[in-house]
C-alpha cells in the first residue's frame, strides 16, 4: 500500500460518538445518528473473534456496514488477526477502521490489548502498520494520555501513528490508570496536538456544547468526541454541531416526542437482541432516559424490573411524560 496516498480524515461536522462497550450497539449509533453527527464509531470488537467468528462476537458486530459515516473499532495485540479482521470489516463495506489502544478495562488490559499497548509502543505500532498496510480505506486511533502520570507518552506514539499511515487520532484527557476518575485533562492534549500534522480529535467529559468549546479551546483539537454524554440523551451530538457548525438544530423530543423515541429505541433493541436478551441490554438506556425525565422512584422501579417487554412499553409513556407535558 501506498502511504501517501492515504488522506487525512475529518469528518464534517467533527463531533464523533465514542464507542462504548455494551452502549454504542447498532440501535444506539442509528438513533444518535439520525439526530445528526459528523460520525459514530462501533463497540471494540475483538480481531481475533470476528475473524474466527465466534457467535456471540458476531452477533454482536453488526456493525452497519452500509450505515454512512461509521467506523469500525477493532482492538487486538496480534498484528495477524488485526489485518485480517481489517480486511473482512473493509471487505463487507465499512468506511473507516478504527483501533483501538485506549480501553482501561482489566479484561481487555490484562490481554495487552486496548491501553496496554501504551505500554508497548514498538508492538502497538506493529498492529498499527498491519493494519493500514492491510487496507485503502482511512485507519484511526483511539488512545489515552498514556499508561500512567510517569508515563505520558501519547504524543511520541501519535506522531509514530501518524508515520505508518494513520489518518487521526483520538485522545482520551486521562491516562488509563485514571480510568474515569477526576476531570479529563483536555489542556494535555495539546501536546499532541502540537505532535503531528493529522487532525486531532479531543474526548473525555464532553457533555454540551459548552463543554466541546472548552475541549477545543484547551487543546487546540480539531474536532470532539462524545461519549458518556450522550447516554440518555442521543440528541446531544447534533446539538454540538450545530451550535459550534452551524448545522441545523436537532428537533429535541419532549413530552409524547421523548416517549415514542425511547419506545422506538426499545423496540429496536429487542429486534436486535432479541426479546430476552434485549429486554435485559436495554435497562441501561432505559435508566438514562429516566435520569433525564426524573421518573418518581416506583415507576422507575417497575420499568427496570418487569420481564415482559409489552408491559415495559405500556409504563413508557407515564414514566417519561410529566403531567404538565400531559396536559398540554
Amino acid at each position: 500500500m501506498n502511504l501517501t496516498a492515504v488522506p487525512t480524515f475529518l469528518p464534517d461536522p467533527p463531533v464523533a460518538l465514542a464507542p462504548l462497550a455494551g452502549i454504542s450497539d447498532l440501535p444506539f449509533r442509528q438513533l444518535v445518528a439520525s439526530f445528526g453527527a459528523g460520525w459514530v464509531v462501533s463497540e471494540m470488537v475483538a480481531s481475533q473473534d470476528m475473524v474466527q467468528a465466534k457467535p456471540s462476537v458476531r452477533d454482536r458486530a453488526e456493525l452497519g456496514f452500509d450505515q454512512s459515516a461509521t467506523a469500525v473499532q477493532l482492538a487486538g495485540r496480534d498484528a495477524y488477526w488485526m489485518a485480517e479482521a481489517a480486511r473482512m470489516v473493509a471487505d463487507n463495506g465499512a468506511a473507516v477502521i478504527d483501533i483501538n489502544m485506549g480501553c482501561p478495562a482489566k479484561k481487555v488490559t490484562g490481554g495487552l490489548s486496548g491501553s496496554a499497548l501504551l505500554r508497548t509502543p514498538d508492538h502497538a505500532l506493529s498492529l498499527i502498520e498491519a493494519v493500514v498496510n492491510a487496507v485503502d480505506i482511512p485507519v484511526t486511533l483511539k488512545t489515552r494520555l498514556g499508561w500512567d502520570d510517569d508515563s505520558l507518552n501519547a504524543p511520541d506514539v501519535a506522531r509514530r501513528a501518524q508515520d505508518a499511515g494513520i489518518a487521526l487520532v483520538t485522545i482520551h484527557g486521562r491516562t488509563r490508570c485514571q480510568f474515569y476518575k477526576g476531570s479529563a485533562d483536555w489542556a494535555a492534549i495539546r501536546r499532541v496536538r502540537d505532535a503531528v500534522t493529522i487532525p486531532v480529535i479531543a474526548n473525555g467529559d464532553i457533555t454540551d456544547s459548552a463543554a466541546a468549546q472548552a475541549a477545543l479551546d484547551q487543546s487546540g483539537a480539531d474536532g470532539v468526541m462524545v461519549g458518556r454524554g450522550a447516554q440518555g440523551r442521543p440528541w446531544v451530538l447534533a446539538q454540538i454541531c450545530s451550535e459550534l457548525y452551524g448545522t441545523a438544530a436537532p428537533e429535541m423530543p419532549e413530552g409524547h416526542a421523548f416517549s415514542d423515541m425511547v419506545s422506538k429505541h426499545y423496540e429496536a433493541m429487542l429486534m436486535f437482541y432479541g426479546s430476552e436478551l434485549g429486554l435485559r441490554v436495554a435497562r441501561k438506556h432505559l435508566g438514562w432516559y429516566m435520569d433525564v425525565a426524573n421518573t418518581p422512584r416506583d415507576l422507575r422501579g417497575a420499568v427496570l424490573t418487569l420481564n415482559n417487554p409489552a408491559k415495559v412499553l405500556s409504563l413508557l409513556p407515564d414514566a417519561l411524560i410529566q403531567p404538565a407535558q400531559v396536559a398540554a
